[in-house]
């Protein structure tokens, strides 16, 4: 699977990294306007966060990394462990998510700590995938 030409790798991952975290974002967004009962703060952020997750997924795997699953099982395995890689980075979003959201009190500085935490994790993810999860795919 080949890069689109005249993108550079930095580009690309940072361009897929801004529409997961607009997925990310827009999806709290609708669970928090659908949903008002309890853990609705939890709910919202966990609901971005799937969201995010299988939309970056889809774009690392195919732009990013080039990497052809043999099968269906493969595939799932590979995202189990791209997920797992994802703990740690999601640990700092949601740390500074939920920071800002204590000391600031407010949906647009929360989804600023939310934007924050996403692109440091980010960052950090692209490593732990290379060297883990698509360790073949980044030797091509």
């Amino acid at each position: 699977m080949r890069r689109p030409s005249g993108i550079s790798l930095v580009v690309l991952y940072s361009i897929f990294a801004v529409i997961a975290t607009a997925v990310n974002i827009a999806t709290q967004e609708l669970v928090f306007r659908v949903y008002e009962g309890p853990f609705f703060l939890v709910s919202s952020v966990g609901a971005g966060t799937l969201t995010g997750l299988v939309v970056k997924y889809v774009l690392d795997k195919r732009y990013i990394f080039r990497f052809q699953p043999d099968d269906a099982v493969h595939d799932s395995k590979t995202f189990l462990l791209y997920s797992l890689m994802g703990v740690f980075t999601t640990m700092i979003f949601w740390g500074f998510e939920f920071g800002f959201h204590y000391l600031f009190a407010s949906k647009e500085m929360r989804y600023m700590g939310g934007i924050i935490g996403l692109g440091i994790g980010y960052i950090s993810k692209y490593y732990l995938d290379k060297l883990f999860v698509f360790r073949e795919a980044a030797k091509a």
